[in-house]
């Protein structure tokens, strides 16, 4: 199955003030009920485990509502694992009010070099041309103190299958264009390491999840 790229319309807010805020709350579900989340807590867990450190500061890129870190946070947070979010986006009616926030491009982080223990992104990396994608790990690995974490889908026919089949549980017009679309552009794992392998990152994890989640940890050097 061949990578396709397609814009997708919640990226530019193409719909009514309604229409993206039914696609966020699909987002919101899809992300509790598809694996999101648990495989944001885990990339989390092993950086911790592996780090030593109990306590980090994240940036969420492209965050949206943010209900990954969040969610993620309130899970971890029961294995004494504490974190410190600020999110990011380049729209602001996408923070919906989220503190702290940044507005600003995941290309060119408006962040001092080493100004969080992680930079992670939910969902983004597929919505970028693998040079695009080379520049933000660049970009996002300045940023870091310790990982780069990427939780995103695996582009395989079953998977957009299944999306197909699950399109009547979602409620904006949005969705319905957005997810087959993010499936038809998302990497393989086998292109994502090739992407993420070529940057300064000192090493690779690279995990598969529930229901075509890929996990990406690119270490700092």
């Amino acid at each position: 199955m061949k990578r396709t790229p397609i814009a997708e319309l919640l990226d530019t807010d193409a719909g009514t003030p309604a229409e993206v805020a039914g696609s966020l709350r699909d987002l919101h579900f899809i992300n509790r009920a598809f694996g999101g989340i648990s495989t944001a807590r885990k990339l989390i867990e092993f950086v911790s485990r592996k780090s030593g450190r109990q306590k980090m500061s994240l940036l969420e890129v492209a965050a949206g509502s943010s209900d990954v870190p969040q969610l993620a946070a309130e899970r971890l947070r029961k294995d004494g694992i504490t974190l410190d979010i600020t999110v990011l986006d380049r729209v602001p009616s996408h923070l919906n009010g989220t503190r702290p926030a940044i507005v600003g491009d995941a290309m060119a982080l408006p962040c001092r070099s080493d100004s969080f223990d992680l930079v992670s992104c939910s969902l983004f990396a597929h919505h970028l041309m693998p040079r695009d994608l080379h520049e933000f790990i660049t970009e996002a690995l300045r940023v870091c103190r310790v990982a780069v974490l990427i939780n995103d889908l695996i582009r395989d026919p079953l998977h957009l299958a299944l999306v197909y089949a699950g399109l009547p549980l979602f409620r904006s017009r949005l969705t319905w264009h957005d997810a087959p679309a993010s499936v038809r552009q998302a990497y393989t794992v086998a292109e994502m390491s090739q992407i993420a392998g070529q940057t300064s990152a000192a090493r690779l994890d690279i995990s598969r999840h529930y229901l075509f989640h890929m996990g990406v940890i690119a270490w700092k050097a």
